[in-house]
């Protein structure tokens, strides 16, 4: 592997987890507890969704981002072939 294609791969990777992580941080801090009043007045199935966000909702996001992160990563080792 190329010290070029050695960055743009570290590149990729390091927007990847920056986006994913911003994501991650919005739902867990932003909509479970900055916005938990706002989502409040919303209620699905019987729950409140700021409530929801706050206990399960974050939860569920993470474990479908490490799942969107498993299958990019993928990806981009097939791109930069540093696949196994």
């Amino acid at each position: 592997m190329t010290p070029e294609n050695r960055a743009a791969y570290w590149k990729a990777n390091l927007s990847l987890l920056s986006v994913l992580l911003v994501i991650w941080f919005v739902v867990s801090y932003g909509f479970g507890i900055l916005l938990v009043d706002v989502f409040n007045t919303i209620s699905i199935g019987g729950y409140r969704l700021g409530f929801w966000f706050a206990q399960q909702g974050s939860i569920y996001t993470f474990i479908v981002l490490i799942f969107f992160y498993a299958w990019r990563m993928n990806a981009l080792d097939q791109k930069f072939d540093v696949h196994e």
